[in-house]
């Protein structure tokens, strides 16, 4: 194989490389996950202490969500511009700044203040870790990246500029089914520990496998690690059965789960298990619908691309405030969850009947 004149070739990166690329992506993005998966646990704390309503707290949760997201797009382009070392650099120091501002903040102009500037900083590091992985890394260079070989999902032949997805069906069609799912996902994530503690079992002793904790411990505990797990699992089951497939499995699953924790809530052992499958169905979102967007639009604007994928995080979380008001108007649960279960199973229907032809016509 022959090298123009005048250009040189980067060999390709090595196993080792790539590897390692993954690792410091999850370091990185560990370091501010708390931001959000943590948030459940200061709630009631903070509505004991000053009395603001736990629907003016969550606003701040919501702050966070929509400032983490909505600006994905943006710092996209200047990660592309300025590459990820910089860029997670600054935007580490303004998720220490937020922990600070949180840790004083005694009014909920200053709790919503640090929500903002933790989501500026949370979602530059977590752009960066998707599209290239971060801190002590480089973006590829072109010839650094093998093509995949022809599997079971199909891809783009070609890249699609940002201005031209904005444009196509499909990418309107995966924002609102984003939208559906993350939405009961994101009640989860920050409502758990009030959830709990109405349901009057935050506290009880749970013991699986020999492990007792606390009923809302130990939901916590499973449901990070399912969370997690979820991501490459689901991940690895949409190469080889499809994207669309994976989808209707997993949010039918997360509807389902859903509206039987709304039954069994009352038990803390459910109350475990329920919650964990909810998180496990619920997290794969962030790696199927980041490789659908990629499969249809294609790799050179992957990450402007899915930035603009992501803020529909944060229009789900505009919703997680509501979720507190008509708790209070009801005076139960019953209607947020009924909401979310069918907010999911619309949103699996979707993804046979609506997203998968419209994904095959884009690519072929």
């Amino acid at each position: 194989m022959s090298v123009a004149a005048g250009t040189s070739a980067r060999p390709l990166a090595s196993e080792a490389t790539r590897w390692g690329q993954l690792v410091f992506g999850v370091i990185c993005m560990v370091m501010i996950a708390n931001l959000q998966y943590g948030w459940t646990l200061f709630v009631n704390p903070i509505d004991q202490k000053y009395h603001w309503g736990r629907a003016a707290i969550q606003v701040a949760f919501t702050i966070f969500v929509v400032t983490e997201t909505w600006l994905v797009p943006f710092e996209g382009y200047l990660i592309d511009r300025f590459g990820p070392r910089v860029m997670v650099c600054g935007s580490g120091f303004l998720v220490a700044i937020a922990w600070m501002i949180n840790a004083y903040a005694d009014s909920l102009a200053l709790l919503y203040l640090a929500a903002a500037i933790g989501g500026i900083g949370a979602g530059v590091i977590y752009g960066a870790s998707v599209g290239n992985v971060a801190l002590l890394l480089r973006a590829p260079e072109a010839g650094e990246v093998t093509t995949p070989a022809a599997g079971a999902v199909l891809q783009s032949r070609r890249d699609y500029g940002p201005a031209e997805v904005l444009k196509t069906a499909p990418f309107w069609v995966m924002y609102v089914m984003f939208v559906m799912v993350g939405t009961g996902g994101l009640m989860a994530t920050a409502q758990l520990a009030p959830i709990a503690k109405d349901f009057k079992i935050d506290a009880v002793p749970v013991s699986i496998l020999g492990l007792t904790l606390p009923a809302l411990q130990f939901a916590l505990s499973i449901d990070r690690v399912l969370n997690g797990f979820t991501r490459p699992f689901f991940g690895w089951v949409s190469d080889h059965i499809g994207r669309e497939n994976t989808m209707f499995i997993a949010f039918l699953f997360e509807g389902i789960g859903i509206y039987a924790l709304l039954h069994f809530a009352n038990d803390p052992f459910l109350f475990v298990l329920l919650s964990g499958l909810v998180f496990f169905a619920w997290g794969e979102i962030y790696s199927l619908f980041p490789a659908t967007c990629t499969d249809i639009y294609g790799r050179k604007f992957a990450t402007t691309n899915y930035g603009m994928l992501y803020t529909a995080k944060g229009t789900a979380a505009l919703l997680v405030p509501l979720g507190n008001v008509l708790t209070t108007w009801t005076g139960s649960w019953t209607t947020v969850f009924v909401i979310a279960a069918i907010l999911n199973i619309v949103a699996a229907v979707m993804a046979l009947a609506v997203l998968r032809p419209m994904r095959r016509q884009a690519t072929t």
